[in-house]
């Protein structure tokens, strides 16, 4: 069994800045498996609601499509303030 590396922690992922009419614009799609059950969501939404999901699908979207991909996406936390629950493996004061 092979790992693929270490973990990805990301803070502060509210205070993320996007340029031009990205706000606004951009759009994220998900569908729920019904008929007609297409949703979607402005980046200026899904920021107000979710900070988080902004961050995890630009990096989703540029891993690999296969089973690498997703074992890389298991190792990304994202948070959306500066505090988060993890430390180093030999922290040092």
């Amino acid at each position: 069994m092979w790992t693929t590396g270490d973990f990805v922690i990301v803070i502060n992922a509210d205070k993320i800045r996007l340029t031009g009419k990205k706000w606004v614009q951009k759009l994220y799609q998900r569908h729920s498996g019904y008929i007609g059950g297409l949703k979607t969501t402005s980046a200026r939404e899904l920021m107000e609601k979710r900070p988080e999901e902004l961050i995890r699908r630009a990096v989703k979207g540029m891993l690999p499509k296969n089973k690498l991909g997703s074992r890389l996406y298991t190792k990304l936390k994202v948070y959306k303030g500066g505090e988060h629950p993890h430390q180093a493996s030999n922290p040092n004061p």
